[in-house]
Formats: C-alpha cells, sequence, structure tokens
C-alpha cells in the first residue's frame, strides 16, 4: 500500500479534499488500476488505512511531514497504518522484539495476532493477516529478504520521530514517558537518540520543546496546518 499512497499523493496537492483524492483515485486512474470497480476498492482501502481526509487530523499531519524527506515515507506510512489498524498493530511486539539479523518466524507473528484477537478469526484469515503485515513490515524496511525474512534495523529521520511523538501524544503519553513508548520503539530508537532528533524537530520548527531532565514541556501546535492557519 506504500506505492499506492505515494502515488495519489503525488496526484493530489497539499490542500486536497477527500473528494479529491477520491477523484484522482477512481476518475483519474492514478494508479492505474484495470477496472473501476479496483479503483473504487482501491479508494475505500486506502481511505480506510491512511484516512486521506485533512478532517482528519492523524492524516493532516501526515501530510504535512510527507515532503519533508521521501526517504521517511515508508516509516510515516508505517505509523499511520498501526495508528488505524489494529491487526497490524497487534504484530508490533513480535517485530519489535526481533533481534538485528533474526529471521522472522511466522509463529510469533500468528501467536501476537491470536493474543490479540483471541478466537474472532478462523486460521485461514490469520494467515492471510500474517502475510499482509509480514509485507509491511518489510516495505517500511523492518524485514528484508524473499523468502526467509531477516530484521534490519530502521533509521528514523527527524519527521519520522516528529510523527511518533505526535502519535504518543495523541495516545496519551506525557513527559519523558514519550520518549520511551511504544511508538518510538517501532522506530528502533532509544529514549537518547528519541531526544535528540526531537531537539532536531524544534530547530526545523516541527514542534517546541523544552527539556531539563525528565520535565519535557511539549507543543505540537506548529504540526497541525489547521492550527497553524487558526
Amino acid at each position: 500500500m506504500l506505492e499506492e499512497l505515494s502515488q495519489v499523493l503525488e496526484a493530489t496537492s497539499q490542500d486536497a479534499r477527500r473528494a479529491d483524492y477520491a477523484a484522482a483515485i477512481i476518475d483519474g486512474n492514478c494508479l492505474s488500476k484495470p477496472t473501476a470497480s479496483t479503483r473504487r476498492l482501491s479508494n475505500q482501502r486506502l481511505g480506510e488505512l491512511y484516512g486521506l481526509d485533512p478532517a482528519i487530523p492523524l492524516f493532516r499531519v501526515l501530510r504535512r511531514l510527507w515532503d519533508i524527506r521521501s526517504d521517511g515515507r515508508p516509516l510515516l506510512a508505517l505509523l499511520a497504518a498501526i495508528a488505524r489498524d489494529p491487526l497490524l498493530a497487534a504484530t508490533c511486539p513480535a517485530i519489535v522484539a526481533m533481534p538485528a539479523n533474526a529471521e522472522l518466524q511466522r509463529v510469533s507473528l500468528k501467536g501476537a495476532l491470536q493474543a490479540a484477537v483471541g478466537d474472532r478469526l478462523n486460521d485461514s484469515t490469520l494467515e492471510k493477516v500474517c502475510r499482509n503485515a509480514a509485507s509491511t513490515w518489510a516495505q517500511s524496511g523492518h524485514l528484508e529478504g524473499r523468502t526467509f525474512k531477516k530484521r534490519r534495523v530502521v533509521l528514523p529521520s527527524t519527521s519520522v520521530v516528529t510523527f511518533a511523538i505526535y502519535l504518543a501524544h495523541a495516545a496519551g503519553f506525557r513527559g519523558a514517558e514519550i520518549f520511551s513508548c511504544g511508538w518510538l520503539r517501532v522506530l528502533d530508537c532509544d529514549p537518547s537518540r528519541a531526544r535528540e532528533l526531537a531537539l532536531d524537530a524544534k530547530r526545523s520548527g516541527l514542534l517546541d520543546l523544552r527539556m531539563a531532565g525528565d520535565v519535557v514541556e511539549l507543543n505540537l501546535s506548529r504540526l497541525d496546518p489547521y492550527t497553524v492557519r487558526a
């Protein structure tokens, strides 16, 4: 879905509305889909996974950060998808816990999903979700390899860490705990490195930040285009 998201955002302007994204996908066929039904399905799936609507704060911030550095886009897309897809989010512990160069064990991914959903999904559906999740983690750079996927350490940019901090704050984390929460661990970012990149984000004008030991004052209003406009 990363490639499709990239194509849709390339085909639309920063101030596009939900209807504009739908028009680019369905009428403009920016994804080069063969039929009208597949275009409509793509519009639906991308909307579910990423929002594609400036009325959704998460998508506004994603769109704001998207053009800062192209190499950060895979991780930006991953974070947005984790925030909106509970099944993908359920696989995070299995991936984050893997040491570098360790081979992905499907049983651990499936186990993480089963712990989250119980018996609500049958075995064939779980297998499909595992395949899709493994593909998503490969697109983000966490996994590498075709047949045997191995864990790779990702290197988040300042804009990516900024988005993770935004999501952590939205999830209720405050103060120094933001830098050690799961949103940063997904990026293979320890608290010290997270603080460094947060200061870089401050210098770039993406957020306001004051730190003194464990006291952290954070203001994210600069991130949201609607807030800045107001």
